[in-house]
Order: structure tokens, then sequence, then C-alpha cells
């Protein structure tokens, strides 16, 4: 079975659209390419988003491994900017509450979900541990499909998933979430 680490990006910039990192982000993210070098990491996917891509290419460059982009692991939902932030945060809370609702822009919870476990289950051939930089709707949306609601923590459930947390996977089971100790 292939091992495969979710990492959530690192900090961004406070704006909407596709926002960059923070200084924060980039030294969190060269904590997590030191993590993830030791564990012997042999591939780095990321979302096409600018916050996953410079997460990733931080992640992937101690390695020399080359950042292989994948639209499947990209979030749910992206606020643009073109709706005011509480609209966006609404619609948020919607789609998680109701797992099937189809935002205005984006995908439900469910088909979110869907496409990541896709992704992975398409990965399984290759040689791992393979790290995908991807966001934190999107990871507790295959963790909600894979563990039940119930055995998600209720802080992701509410405030999602920390910069830089690792979720390890066996294949397609859980193996830890969202960890954080490589950032202190």
């Amino acid at each position: 079975m292939t091992l495969f680490y979710l990492v959530q990006h690192a900090e961004k910039e406070p704006q909407p659209g596709d926002p960059g990192l923070t200084d924060l982000g980039r030294r969190q993210a060269a904590r997590t390419a030191e993590r993830l070098r030791q564990l012997g990491l042999r591939a780095v996917f990321s979302s096409p988003l600018r916050r996953a891509r410079q997460t990733a290419g931080i992640i992937a460059a101690p390695t020399g491994l080359r950042v292989q982009q994948d639209a499947r692991i990209r979030e749910r939902m992206n606020w643009d900017g073109s709706q005011p932030m509480e609209d966006f945060l609404k619609d948020w809370a919607a789609t998680v509450e109701d797992r099937d609702l189809v935002p205005a822009r984006g995908d439900s919870s469910r088909a979110a979900a869907e496409r990541l476990r896709a992704c992975l289950t398409d990965l399984t051939e290759e040689p791992g541990p393979i790290a995908l930089v991807t966001h934190g709707g999107v990871t507790v949306d295959l963790l909600r499909t894979l563990i039940g609601d119930r055995a998600v923590p209720d802080d992701l459930m509410q405030h999602s998933v920390p910069s830089c947390a690792i979720t390890t996977l066996d294949h397609l089971s859980v193996v830890d979430i969202t960890s954080v100790a490589h950032l202190q």
C-alpha cells in the first residue's frame, strides 16, 4: 500500500483570490519539508492554487523532486472576492451541513471528497511515500467520507486544518489526523 501525506498548505496572505504564502508560511513549509525528507518522500503533488504550489515547491526542494499539479486535490470552494466574505462563509457553512449541496462557485463536500479519493486511488501504484499539498476543506471532506463525521475531531469541523498540518493515510486508511508536531 502507498503511504500518503496530505499536507495543508502553509499560512497564506489574508486576501481573496489566489494569494501566496506569508513569511511565516514559508518557514512552516520549510519545517514540513525537513520532516517529509526524513520520512523518505518519493513524490510531491500539489493543488493548482498558488498557496499550495508554493508550499509544495518548498517541500520538494530539499529532495530534488518535481512538483506535479493535480486539480483533483484543489479546495472545494475558494473565496475570490466576487462576493462578500460573510456570504462566502454562509455558503461554506451550508456545504458543511449538507454534504450534497453544490454552492454557486465550487463543489459539494461529497464531490470534493470523491475527487480526492479518486486521485489517491490512482496514485496507489506510485512508489511512496507521497505528499499531496492540498487544502483544509477538501481534507476534512475526505476524512468525513473515510471515517465518518463522528470520528472527525470537532475542531476540524468548526475551524478547519492548521497550516502545514500533515494527515497520514496508508492507502485509504487513516493513520494520523492533522499532526503539527513537526512545526514545534
